[in-house]
């Protein structure tokens, strides 16, 4: 996530100025053969190029609601997600205790069940952070070799460095029981694994009466909605913005751009011996904001990609180990999540 309030010159620059470059290019290349040939038959009028700009511009503008759309529920999600977390702490702590029970538990006992319950979470949160990173097959990282390599620059560049990241791994041997780690961290889906093993904890407690009946119930209810929220991501991640939107708005914008000088240069050629030439700067202005809009919309639309526009989870999921912990009465607690570079991860 970008905490920035505003974009600087370089950073607009390293997002696409480079593309300002070819875009020049080819107006001038349509200019020097306007000028220094007869080739009457190269322009077009302006009428039908306005009519597919603003074609154009209406279909950007549709994938780009779409692109926003699903980048804001993502974050909706997960602010679900450190709802139910603080729920499912106070929850814990509130109702494991030896009120139902004939003969006591000791309060250390007690604490370790807690302990054992809510660290088991902050695994479960790290779990699903680290599932969500995995490359798809529509993200940036997996495709042609320039583009791939883009991204990856683009991640070291914000500091994240998530596809080499071990700090998953880390966080599940210190936060999961030992005999647990192995056999939950090679499962298909280890996030779902780890509910269900809370789900056989909280029934263990049924069963030896810390818990009753109605507290057994809350407390399934709260993991059935990890499920749930857990559910809301992958489909997200796993289901792309419809492809026939996002790549034929790239074919869209390319058409545009090719023909937007064809139509400039004769229209500026009106203003006098230098206006073909003015119509460079203008031609790649116009066709750079087009390609502009083209690409926001297709950085955003994947919010689980690992790139400078995800929704901040390692933040969030540091914000819920802190105030989980805190709940346990812990004092030695690891520092908040700090945004390098301008951006939150």
């Amino acid at each position: 996530m970008f905490v920035n309030k505003n974009f600087g010159f370089l950073n607009i620059w390293r997002f696409a100025g480079f593309h300002a470059i070819w875009l020049t290019i080819w107006a001038t290349m349509v200019t020097v053969i306007y000028e220094f040939t007869a080739a009457e038959w190269f322009v077009i009028p302006f009428l039908p190029l306005a009519i597919i700009g603003t074609a154009v511009a209406f279909y950007i503008g549709f994938k780009n609601n779409q692109a926003y759309d699903r980048l804001w529920e993502a974050r909706k999600i997960w602010g679900a997600i450190v709802n139910s977390s603080r729920a499912w702490g106070a929850t814990i702590r509130a109702f494991v205790s030896n009120h139902f029970m004939d003969a006591k538990v000791s309060d250390t006992e007690l604490n370790a069940y807690k302990k054992k319950l809510i660290y088991r979470h902050i695994g479960w949160l790290y779990a699903l952070r680290s599932q969500l990173l995995i490359p798809t097959p529509w993200e940036h990282i997996s495709q042609n070799k320039y583009v791939a390599r883009l991204a990856e620059k683009r991640m070291k560049t914000f500091g994240v460095g998530l596809h080499e990241d071990e700090v998953t791994e880390d966080y599940l041997r210190k936060f999961l029981p030992a005999d647990e780690v192995d056999r939950l961290a090679d499962a298909k889906n280890t996030a779902t694994q780890i509910i269900d093993k809370q789900s056989q904890d909280i029934r263990k407690l049924r069963e030896n009466n810390i818990v009753d009946d109605f507290r057994h119930m809350e407390l399934q209810n709260i993991l059935n909605d990890f499920y749930d929220h857990q559910g809301k991501c992958e489909r997200i991640k796993k289901f792309p913005l419809p492809r026939q939107y996002g790549n034929m708005s790239v074919v869209f914008v390319g058409i545009f751009i090719l023909l937007l000088p064809l139509g400039m240069v004769s229209e500026f050629a009106r203003l006098g011996d230098w206006g073909a030439w003015i119509s460079i700067p203008f031609t790649a202005l116009v066709s750079w904001i087009f390609l502009v809009m083209e690409l926001i919309g297709d950085y955003s639309e994947n919010p689980f990609e690992g790139m400078g526009n995800d929704v901040p989870m390692l933040s969030l999921c540091r914000t819920i180990e802190i105030d989980l912990r805190e709940m346990l009465g812990e004092t030695e607690l690891p520092p908040p999540i700090e945004a390098k570079n301008g951006v939150l991860m």
